[in-house]
């Protein structure tokens, strides 16, 4: 305890949480999360497969990962594998909300440069206001190949002056065409020829982009005992980098297959060939179980017997606006990453996914609380019902509790971060 009572953070609390903030660094766009996790992966002894080509069984002790555009699904086998062998999948998404560039965007408005991007989920918009801005993502040159970039912060979405709208701190409405469009300088200047700089083509060669703002200041810890981080992206990295560490650390249960299932596009409903509502998961499934000579009896037996952890970030309860939760279910900071409930099953999660939830934080010694929401706030969703519907797998919805979800920048407490990924390592270890 420190002097003013607060528990200190533990010293492998810190070291988890400056290897995330590295992850966070390292992945301004769901491209990037994928490559950072696929590096991982490589130095991790995890060999890399190609959807197009053939892949050799599976044995014991496998270890593989498939890229599909900004989703990756890794996995781990246990010993004792058989035809039937469940699956423990942790599921999550690497993208979040913010700004995308559009096509054509150069354009100048008395004497600024700016470039012209569009609305990509449900960002809080005025949390982009007044910030130092990267673009990151992919593009694509004229012969097909893929070039991953990302400027230095040369982007910024610029407030209007108190002195021209003395209203502004009384209700600030922002047109989601007028006021979002960031200044890149001054004069003419060419966003995708920035672009095609930092790939090292020529700007005539790229024909394609899939492209977006990031805030380029980096994850921080704050508060009195550096028990706060401070950061972008915790929806749902903080999910992502869990999944990853755990399924690096930690040997599966014999005779379970651990899987992360990194999908995208879950802040525009999964729909996609890379999202949760898309194939990806069950296609890798398929050939997994193709590749332990399973039948369609075994591979029912096996569903039957699985389990997914849903992990996407949910709300702590809002010291400043406390009508906004449920009276009395009121997830705290440092109380432990949540279970998130939902009697119209916008999430997933059910008697029996408690107690296996339940049982996990039990088995990691990792406290854990509920999240439930005001009967008169719409309730979010998550990848959680989506995955239970296309595979018929038991599914549980869990995730970090923050404050400021889909800010620029967000708030969570590291022992809940480093919480949830002890949790999903005791989850494949078959708790």
């Amino acid at each position: 305890m420190t002097e003013a009572g607060v528990v200190a953070v533990s010293a492998e609390t810190i070291a988890y949480i400056e290897r995330f903030a590295a992850f966070v660094e390292a992945s301004p766009s769901s491209f990037h999360a994928v490559q950072a996790a696929a590096a991982a992966l490589d130095a991790a002894g995890f060999t890399a497969y190609d959807e197009a080509d053939a892949w050799p069984p599976v044995g014991d002790g496998a270890r593989g990962y498939v890229r599909r555009d900004g989703a990756l699904i890794a996995w781990r086998t246990g010993v004792e594998l058989s035809a039937a062998s469940p699956v423990r999948v942790l599921g999550c998404h690497t993208d979040s909300p913010g700004f995308v560039l559009k096509p054509q965007p150069d354009f100048t408005a008395e004497g600024w440069a700016q470039a012209g991007v569009e609305v990509y989920g449900g960002p809080l918009l005025n949390s982009w206001l007044d910030r130092d801005l990267a673009f990151a993502g992919r593009i694509v040159t004229r012969e097909g190949s893929t070039h991953l970039v990302r400027t230095g912060p040369v982007a910024r979405i610029p407030q209007l002056a108190i002195h021209l709208d003395r209203e502004a701190n009384t209700g600030l409405t922002l047109d989601r065409q007028r006021h979002t469009q960031p200044v890149v300088g001054v004069g003419a200047v060419s966003v995708p020829g920035m672009l095609a700089a930092q790939a090292g083509v020529a700007e005539a060669e790229v024909t394609g982009w899939d492209v977006r703002l990031a805030d380029t200041q980096p994850p921080t810890r704050i508060g009195a005992e550096g028990e706060l981080l401070a950061s972008p992206r915790l929806d749902n990295l903080s999910s992502v980098f869990a999944g990853l560490s755990a399924l690096l650390d930690t040997e599966p249960a014999p005779g379970t297959i651990a899987i992360l299932a990194a999908f995208d596009h879950e802040e525009l409903g999964s729909e996609s060939r890379s999202g949760a509502s898309g194939p990806f998961l069950a296609d890798v499934l398929d050939r997994i179980r193709a590749g332990l000579g399973a039948t369609a009896e075994d591979a029912a037996r096996a569903l039957a017997g699985s389990w997914c952890l849903s992990a996407d970030a949910g709300h702590a309860a809002h010291p400043n606006y406390p009508e906004k939760h449920d009276p009395r279910v009121r997830p705290r900071p440092g109380g432990g990453p949540m279970l998130k409930v939902n009697a119209n099953q916008r999430y997933a999660s059910d008697a029996h996914g408690a107690a296996l939830w339940e049982r996990v934080c039990h088995a990691a010694g990792v406290p854990s609380q509920a999240f439930v929401s005001n009967n008169v706030v719409p309730c979010g969703s998550t990848i959680g019902p989506l995955t239970a519907t296309r595979l018929g797998i038991r599914t549980v919805d869990v995730g970090v509790p923050l404050l400021s979800m889909h800010s620029a920048r967000e708030l969570a407490h590291v022992e809940d971060l480093h919480g949830l990924a002890r949790v999903t390592a005791s989850f494949f270890a078959g708790a």
